[in-house]
């Protein structure tokens, strides 16, 4: 990776950009916490996780389902039933291999992601609107340094074929 330009001025203080993403990532995890707040009474938040595993994943395996959310089969399947019995997430055989089963959202259990991220992405758009331009121009910029360094890659703008937490479809036709 090509190294950037540093502006005049700036420092290279490691220590200083980890507290300032600590102190960042502990508003976004409070943005998240709110956003779930009126789903509470239907998921906890690692039964949400898992209704987000579904949805950005599609159809999974209950190991695969397990491996995404980095924790043992037999956890994720304790919280698949729950979601079974709420009626947010199906059981169903794969098609391709029908002695394996495959886990999908429901359409309720779909709803409960897209309002939960909608809700999170109007509270984080009002926090962004609050700072100048030049600071969001900023944002935006160290935020895509951050999120490459990390190897995850950008996310596509709204109105794009997105799945509920910014990340592209690829079931979605590319043809305009």
């Amino acid at each position: 990776m090509a190294e950037r330009a540093r502006p005049a001025g700036a420092t290279d203080d490691v220590d200083a950009v980890t507290r300032a993403v600590l102190t960042a990532s502990r508003l976004l995890v409070a943005v998240s916490a709110r956003s779930l707040a009126a789903a509470e009474d239907r998921v906890t938040l690692p039964q949400f996780r898992m209704l987000v595993v579904l949805s950005t994943h599609g159809a999974v395996n209950l190991v695969t389902a397990a491996e995404l959310l980095g924790v043992n089969p037999s956890t994720a399947m304790r919280m698949i039933d729950r979601l079974i019995a709420a009626d947010l997430v199906s059981r169903g055989v794969n098609q391709a291999n029908r002695r394996e089963t495959v886990l999908r959202l429901t359409p309720d259990g779909q709803r409960i992601v897209e309002e939960v991220t909608a809700r999170r992405r109007d509270e984080i758009a009002a926090i962004v609107e609050r700072m100048i331009p030049g600071q969001r121009d900023a944002l935006v910029d160290a935020l895509t340094a951050f999120a490459e360094a990390g190897g995850e890659p950008a996310a596509p703008g709204r109105g794009q074929d997105l799945y509920p937490l910014g990340w592209v479809d690829p079931t979605a036709s590319s043809a305009s």
